[in-house]
């Protein structure tokens, strides 16, 4: 077994893990995608890695949002409604954190995660909808990425500072880090600089306030784009924050330019930085020269990701799997009947659930690519549009196609929403030619049963805008192939041929549209679906390099314990951890 040993009894300390959004099941819509997805993984990779950690997040008790499309493509949302107690355990104790003068009472309610050794750790989601706070302080806790700045700020007090106050309660006095996850919980920094300020009993933040908060924070950035990072106004902050928190802050340099930039906040008092690829990292520092950026590549948790029929495969040929995802690499030595036969079953699970949400009937002989993203520009969820007439050809002169969507547009993307609306409006106009489906209301469940039965995963973001993505590195646990931009992971996981396919031929930093959809089209045309349809063997053989090439590396496993060696426990060997 390549990983070591890690278990409470190696660990003195844990870790706390805080995260705006953290994905665990459906049932829990406290997520809208990726970050919050990738959150969930981490923390269920450390509970079957036996890692103490603690995840610390926010309740949302009326989710991101429910998406409606009408028969037009219009979206439509309404409050993702759920009911805490059927999941969740709420915990007598309470915090308390002061915004614009009032002192607004936390409730933490606790998700207990199980690894496949038993282990067990906690996530806590925090409630402010509580009776003795007044009615608007109630909703802080309500919606995910709502509101205005102004509710996004207190929102991030709640999960910042009032996430350090419920740890403190619940007796987590020592933890050995703070892994911020993006810049909405930077401000924990804060709670913990005047922690030491206190314990110092220092009149101003000193050097030493900082130097020992430094020491125990780590700092993941996931956006390439400077326009997505939370920033406020001094004023503002002032009126939310109070004077004296917001001296500390200036007396700690906090702000540039009388602006609170949360990202900043995270980079200036952590001792590890990085971004979630190598491409990212490039980026990363780039847009911040001043600070140490460092990469490790997201990985999914791949018990949750694989779907049954591969489950049940791998649990025949390869029974450490689930213990050790490393295993995953002696895949490459199940035989190919095999992997079609798993792959058709998911296949079948597809298509029926395709047709129980939309009425679609598609044909489970014919080829199905897949794209499930959040409905933004930068992901060009209809590139696969850009020359329909061309399309129809190549359905015409190489076979058929089938072709599956999903995914949310944020309520106020007016650009996202349009692109749903042109891919419905498409497929009416191809009805003839291409079944096309779009499952509405995008969540862990229908990922599931996309990412195991399409046969081809396709990613197409403009770079450099794909910090890192996740979805195929899902579809390859089941043993599907990308076709994707290199952009985010797929440089690294990309092999022409062998797991999967390329969208342009080269790293250039920025996307040409033009060569990209020439790219595309020639490839899908002239390689990939004469290879499905023609050398349907030569095609599992790739299938079955996405699991052992991917599959067995981009999981959470393997990230997890890059930042235990490189954040938690820089240059530890994993020796006498107990004399720390």
């Amino acid at each position: 077994m390549l990983l070591p040993d890690i278990t409470q009894n190696s660990f003195p300390n844990p870790v706390a893990y805080f995260s705006m959004e953290i994905g665990l099941e459906s049932g829990i819509p406290t997520y809208s995608g990726g970050l919050g997805v990738l959150a969930g993984d981490t923390l269920k990779a450390a509970a079957d890695m036996g890692l103490p950690m603690i995840g610390v997040t926010l309740l949302n008790r009326k989710g991101y949002f429910h998406q409606h499309l009408d028969e037009f493509g219009n979206q439509i949302e309404s409050p993702e409604v759920w009911e805490p107690e059927k999941f969740l355990e709420p915990l007598e104790i309470r915090a308390q954190v002061v915004i614009e003068g009032r002192r607004v009472t936390i409730r933490p309610w606790r998700y207990v995660l199980t690894g496949v050794t038993g282990y067990k750790i906690p996530v806590l989601f925090l409630d402010t909808a509580l009776p003795e706070n007044n009615p608007w302080d109630q909703t802080l806790t309500d919606y995910l990425y709502g509101g205005d700045n102004r509710y996004r700020l207190c929102q991030e007090v709640i999960l910042g500072m009032g996430g350090i106050a419920i740890l403190r309660t619940l007796g987590y006095t020592r933890l050995k880090a703070y892994h911020m996850n993006e810049g909405h919980s930077a401000l924990l920094v804060l709670a913990l600089i005047e922690e030491q300020k206190e314990r110092q009993k220092a009149t101003t933040i000193t050097r030493s306030c900082v130097e020992e908060v430094k020491e125990n924070c780590v700092f993941t950035t996931h956006t390439p784009v400077p326009a997505a990072i939370d920033q406020y106004p001094v004023d503002m902050v002032r009126k939310i924050l109070g004077d004296e928190h917001t001296r500390n802050l200036m007396s700690a340099a906090c702000f540039k330019d009388d602006i609170l930039n949360l990202t900043y906040l995270g980079l200036c008092f952590s001792h590890y930085i990085n971004g979630v690829s190598m491409r990212h990292e490039e980026i990363s520092q780039d847009m911040f020269p001043n600070y140490p950026i460092n990469s490790i590549t997201n990985g999914v948790h791949a018990t949750t990701w694989t779907c049954q029929p591969f489950s049940e495969l791998f649990d025949r040929h390869i029974p450490e799997w689930r213990r050790d995802n490393l295993y995953l690499r002696y895949s490459i030595s199940i035989p190919l009947e095999e992997i079609q036969d798993a792959h058709q079953y998911a296949k079948q699970d597809l298509i029926a659930e395709i047709k129980r949400r939309t009425g679609i009937v598609f044909d489970k002989h014919a080829m199905i690519l897949g794209f499930a993203r959040r409905a933004t520009a930068y992901k060009r969820a209809n590139f696969i549009f850009s020359d329909v007439n061309r399309l129809r050809r190549i359905v015409n002169h190489t076979g058929p196609l089938q072709l599956v969507f999903g995914g949310k547009a944020h309520p106020r993307d007016v650009t996202g929403k349009e692109i749903i609306r042109s891919i419905y409006k498409v497929a009416d106009e191809l009805k003839d030619v291409i079944r096309i489906a779009y499952l509405e209301n995008y969540n862990m469940e229908i990922a599931r049963y996309i990412i195991s039965g399409v046969d081809l995963w396709l990613n197409t973001p403009q770079k450099p805008q794909e910090a890192s993505g996740t979805s195929g590195m899902k579809a390859a646990l089941n043993g599907v192939p990308s076709f994707s931009v290199l952009d985010g992971w797929w440089v690294e996981g990309h092999v022409e041929g062998v797991t999967g396919w390329s969208i342009g031929e080269s790293w250039e930093p920025e996307s040409n549209p033009a060569q990209e959809i020439s790219s595309f089209y020639n490839k899908l045309e002239y390689a990939i679906m004469p290879l499905f349809y023609g050398r349907p063997s030569a095609y599992a053989w790739i299938m079955r390099n996405a699991i052992a090439l991917n599959g067995s590396y981009y999981n959470a496993q393997r990230m997890l314990f890059q930042y235990v060696k490189n954040a938690y426990f820089p240059g530890n060997n994993f020796k006498n951890l107990d004399n720390q």
